[in-house]
């Protein structure tokens, strides 16, 4: 299985700064066969990056959409007009969750929408500070793994990726928010695919990729990729910078390299 290391950028940059960064990661980042380098810029720069990338090297990924594949819904984007552009979506992020109130009926009709137009969504899972204080982590994210694939097949699957981020690591949500240990990371892995070993069967389970996003940075990112279970990394903030985001990349290829 390939590791996936993407870079969420948010609400950052203008287009004309995104096609800037682009081209400095596009000169420092290597073509890799088994490391799927993905980023996320905001929609206004998705078309003029789409053009720019090279695909062998970065791919593209948009962080939202909605679940119709046209009509007259203003604001808002579908994939059926994303599909060309991009390979993957982002669904569930817990800003979408928390900021924008999004449902897992929301969530769910976008996995099923992006499945229906041949890209990949990476499907956003994680407990709040509150949530985890009081135990109910397990709960929050057997609800929302299986809130989140309710209308995928068995065979659709596979054309998921499951991001773990719990929201009391991530930064921005809390100015105290903590560093998920491996343990947690791992802990938190077992429970997801439980969850999918007992919906899909094991051989499911086990070939899921599953991803880490919680205030990763190049110190720490080693530590998240070497635990059995982790397919990659969902960076925020070290994503914007080119030289923190192309070393957790060779970071990435070094681990790969080692249990190759």
């Amino acid at each position: 299985m390939k590791t996936y290391i993407i870079g969420n950028w948010k609400m950052n940059f203008t287009v004309g700064e995104s096609s800037l960064f682009l081209n400095k990661l596009l000169q420092k980042v290597h073509a890799y066969r088994d490391i799927e380098v993905v980023v996320s810029p905001s929609l206004m720069a998705i078309q003029s990056l789409s053009l720019q990338t090279d695909r062998r090297k970065i791919k593209l990924c948009a962080q939202n959409c909605y679940h119709r594949d046209f009509g007259a819904y203003t604001g808002e984007v579908s994939v059926t007009q994303l599909r060309a552009l991009v390979d993957y979506v982002i669904v569930g992020h817990s800003e979408r969750r928390y900021i924008f109130n999004e449902s897992d009926k929301d969530i769910r009709s976008k996995v099923s929408a992006i499945i229906r137009n041949g890209l990949t969504p990476i499907l956003c899972v994680g407990e709040t500070e509150s949530e985890r204080t009081f135990g109910e982590t397990a709960d929050v994210l057997r609800d929302q793994v299986l809130g989140g694939l309710s209308e995928v097949s068995a065979e659709d699957i596979s054309k998921v990726i499951i991001a773990y981020e719990p929201v009391w690591a991530i930064s921005g949500h809390d100015k105290a928010a903590r560093v998920a240990s491996p343990l947690d990371v791992q802990d938190a892995f077992k429970l997801i695919r439980s969850v999918l070993k007992e919906t899909y069967g094991k051989t499911t389970a086990e070939e899921t990729a599953l991803l880490f996003g919680g205030s990763v940075k190049s110190t720490n990112a080693e530590s998240y990729l070497l635990l059995d279970d982790c397919n990659g990394l969902l960076i925020g903030g070290a994503s914007l910078i080119a030289p923190e985001f192309t070393d957790i990349i060779e970071i990435a290829k070094r681990v790969k390299d080692a249990n190759a």
